[in-house]
């Protein structure tokens, strides 16, 4: 028996089978698939008051009740909004929810939960397992990004990349594990405990994206799908030793997994060979007229791109990008700034290049993710206002819930942003966040100007070897700092949308070192070129 193309319901097993990759991208849905009926009130007196004085206004009793009555027309259309059934991402493929591993089935710590749902009986991912990052929607099984907050959140709806997946035959292995609310570059502020690094246990992971990166570094899984906002994909790919790729923005649609900030939202693929970054981005990549982060984006044939071979491509070693002064270690710059004379090697014309203003985009990272988390992933509780697309809106109805009545719950790092980010907001108005997008604006000019004289830039991909995971009783301080500290090469691509990816490139005291490539908008073709002739021409274990 099939399911009707409008039912919304997670069905059983026998009821379900997959559809085209571009048909029903929304499906109906209403109160009887579990939707919360919530009752519209109108506001008292008292609470008109208190908003009124929120805002500065002096009002007297008599205008309270003016304004109350004159809410009655108003408030009748949120009435009605109620008894209209929204439209949802379909449901596609049938599941069940998993389980929680125990840790001698999870050694790393990388897994919130496990399950295995089945794509199509055909397809480029047919036989590939996939782990997705538990920030993003999987209809039916829990969902936790990282915070307790939002431990009881089961999605119903699957995200596009989620949906695409499994249309191209890729198997849902479960969801990985991830940073509180993303917000970390480290592997230590989720609130499962740490995911530990598959090369040293005592080490971090790297964040936010710890799981989908120890996972695949460990061989239990062959793909895993990334959120990146400041580097969440390339910093735990660099420090488990595997291939990640933030694409362009927008690239890859965004719809069904939680925002930080919209200018800085990526998601892309990680694995361990560049040919399956290159197959999962083919799968995932492409407009799906729900996320406004995408504008005129084209998708490619990108496992056309590996030759395996650069001659003639011209690499631009960009100096600013090493020696940053309390991060950076010897070892870490001297093994990038070898794999990159490689390229030379292999038919490259590879040059120094100097950037001064990449040592100014972290600043500007710094300001956009600050006031933007603030006002976007908390005060806007995960959704926010004014944009055109899918609201998934019983992520925000959870989020909300979960971290309003239990606000001393997010981790220290989200709450740092909360205080200044409101802060800045109240007391400057938003001037620095606006200061920011526009110089961002340069920024991604300053590099678009490189890109006239090189096909591709080349720095490490983090200034250091993966630190260790702070002790449970260590420093609110030294905590927030490994968490934070290794942004400055990552962040500026975020701000500007330059695809780049992590390569793995050596190891150094047993630990990897990551090169990144990062290339002009839209040209993940020339970065998966590059990687995947360095690859071949270089056994990074033994490098």
């Amino acid at each position: 028996m099939q399911a009707s193309p409008h039912a919304a319901r997670i069905v059983p097993v026998a009821c379900r089978r997959p559809r085209g990759r571009n048909s029903d991208r929304l499906s109906g849905g209403g109160p009887r698939q579990g939707r919360a009926v919530i009752i519209v009130k109108t506001p008292s007196l008292d609470e008109i008051e208190r908003i009124a004085l929120q805002f500065g206004l002096d009002l007297s009793h008599e205008d309270l009740v003016s304004f109350r009555g004159l809410m009655a027309g108003p408030l009748a259309s949120y009435g009605r909004l109620q008894e209209l059934i929204e439209p949802r991402l379909p449901v596609k493929y049938p599941r069940s929810p998993g389980y929680r591993p125990d840790r001698p089935e999870d050694p790393l710590n990388a897994w919130y939960y496990k399950t295995a749902i089945e794509g199509a009986p055909r397809g480029p991912l047919r036989g590939r397992t996939v782990a997705i990052k538990d920030n993003i929607c999987v209809a039916g099984v829990p969902m936790m990004n990282g915070t307790s907050v939002l431990e009881s959140y089961v999605p119903d709806v699957d995200a596009t990349v989620v949906t695409r997946i499994l249309d191209a035959g890729g198997e849902i292995a479960g969801k990985a594990d991830c940073e509180s609310l993303c917000f970390s570059g480290a592997s230590h502020t989720t609130d499962n405990g740490p995911t530990l690094n598959p090369y040293d246990h005592a080490r971090s992971a790297g964040g936010s994206s710890a799981g989908s990166a120890a996972l695949v570094a460990a061989g239990e899984v062959d793909m895993a799908i990334g959120g990146d906002q400041g580097g969440s994909i390339r910093i735990p790919a660099g420090w488990c030793g595997v291939y990640g790729l933030k694409p362009t923005h927008g690239l890859v649609p965004y719809t069904g997994a939680f925002p930080i900030e919209a200018t800085l939202d990526h998601l892309g693929p990680l694995a361990r060979t560049t040919a399956d970054v290159a197959t999962l981005l083919e799968v995932i990549a492409g407009e799906d007229g729900m996320d406004p982060r995408q504008t005129r984006v084209k998708a490619e044939a990108y496992s056309k791109a590996l030759t395996g071979h650069v001659e003639g491509m011209r690499i631009g070693i960009v100096s600013e990008g090493f020696a940053w002064p309390g991060l950076s270690q010897a070892d870490v710059d001297d093994m990038v700034m070898r794999a990159a004379g490689r390229f030379e090697q292999l038919g490259a014309v590879v040059s120094t290049m100097s950037l001064p203003m990449h040592r100014d985009g972290i600043h500007i990272w710094n300001a956009i993710s600050i006031e933007g988390a603030t006002a976007l992933m908390l005060k806007g509780n995960s959704m926010g206002t004014n944009w055109k697309g899918y609201y998934t809106t019983g992520l925000l109805d959870a989020f909300a819930r979960g971290w309003r009545s239990r606000p001393d719950d997010l981790s220290d790092t989200t709450k740092l942003v909360l205080l200044l980010g409101e802060y800045m907001q109240s007391r400057y108005h938003g001037r620095f966040y606006a200061k920011a997008q526009n110089l961002a604006l340069k920024l991604k000019a300053a590099y678009d100007a490189a890109f006239q004289q090189v096909d591709l830039l080349v720095m490490p991909t983090l200034p250091m070897k993966a630190t260790k995971i702070p002790a449970g009783d260590a420093p609110r301080a030294e905590c927030i700092a490994r968490a934070l500290e290794m942004l400055p090469n990552t962040a500026p691509f975020n701000v500007t949308g330059h695809p780049a990816m992590n390569v793995p490139c050596g190891l150094s005291q047993g630990l990897p070192v990551g090169m990144m490539l990062i290339g002009k908008s839209g040209a993940e073709s020339t970065l998966l070129r590059a990687s995947h002739a360095f690859e071949h021409a270089v056994d990074w274990k033994k490098a």
